[in-house]
């Protein structure tokens, strides 16, 4: 009797200890943020009755990092789910905050999709204590056209109005760091054309043109970035990638290019050695400029 309550109990304890790391890898539920309270500025200080959004995604137990996702879609949709909350949960499993960001498409107001990167960036410095993140700490990340996104506010950011009337305005959007995939960064001639229309209408102005070619917006102030591209990628080919590595290389910003051997656009449908590729190195990447712990890192 004695042996098989002894077993019975250690079924308790592995069955516990077993609930409860299961707990500490899932976190709180994702908690969904409302970025303008229903008025969202469209550039030139015009407002709109609008709202774009964020989706906190926590770790159980989270390293300090946060990073916000702009998923791609060629600036005509959004792709949430493998290059937005899928990813999210992947940072999670790392103990990184994952942020999706719900961005407004532009329908040729250029600077629509930016003020929200930016205002997402200044939420989750805002509310860093309370979400668990470190203030120099916080990221994005993009994939496609998000990727020109987050490459955008890479190179287009300020240090916060101390006038403002609204405190999360005070705050600074520079991210700290900036991860690229299959990106698009030019809007001249190699551009994915559907994006450039899309983001900046028919003609798009020369001065346009030139403003968001990121490529040509890089100083010694960006962020620190990896980036990852398929080399037979049609849509969007890695010109866009090299261009922005090259750049940065210029100004000596600390940066990685991980061109992959295959993959295309979307690298196979988001699976397989080429997509696990970009995973594993980004997050060495991050461990290596101690964004994260080392230990965080898969194999460690």
């Amino acid at each position: 009797m004695r042996c098989l309550l002894n077993a019975g109990f250690l079924v308790l304890i592995v069955t516990s200890f077993a609930a409860y790391l299961q707990s500490e890898a899932k976190g709180a539920d994702p908690q969904r943020v409302s970025l303008w309270n229903g008025r969202a500025p469209v550039g030139d200080g015009e407002f709109q009755e609008g709202e774009s959004w964020i989706t906190v995604h926590r770790p159980g137990k989270g390293n300090g990092a946060a990073i916000v996702i702009c998923p791609g879609g060629g600036y005509g949709g959004l792709v949430t789910g493998a290059e937005g909350h899928g990813i999210a949960r992947w940072l999670n499993g790392h103990g990184i905050t994952g942020v999706v960001l719900e961005y407004r498409l532009p329908a040729g107001r250029p600077f629509v999709p930016l003020l929200d990167a930016q205002r997402a960036l200044r939420t989750v410095r805002a509310n860093a204590k309370q979400w668990g993140v470190e203030p120099s700490r916080i990221g994005i990340m993009g994939f496609s056209a998000g990727g020109h996104l987050a490459s955008t506010a890479g190179t287009h950011f300020d240090d916060g109005d101390p006038n403002a009337a609204d405190p999360v305005d005070r705050i600074g959007c520079r991210p700290d760091f900036v991860i690229l995939i299959y990106p698009v960064i030019t809007m001249g001639e190699k551009t994915h054309q559907g994006s450039k229309n899309n983001l900046l209408g028919k003609p798009a102005s020369p001065k346009l043109v030139e403003l968001f070619s990121n490529e040509k917006q890089v100083t010694a102030q960006t962020p620190p970035t990896f980036l990852a591209h398929a080399c037979d990628d049609k849509p969007v080919p890695p010109v866009h990638s090299r261009a922005f590595y090259e750049a940065l290389q210029a100004e000596k910003i600390p940066s990685q290019y991980l061109e992959l051997a295959s993959g295309g656009h979307g690298l196979n449908g988001y699976k397989g050695p080429m997509w696990d590729a970009w995973q594993e190195k980004s997050l060495a990447w991050l461990a290596h400029l101690k964004f994260i712990s080392p230990k965080t890192t898969p194999g460690n």
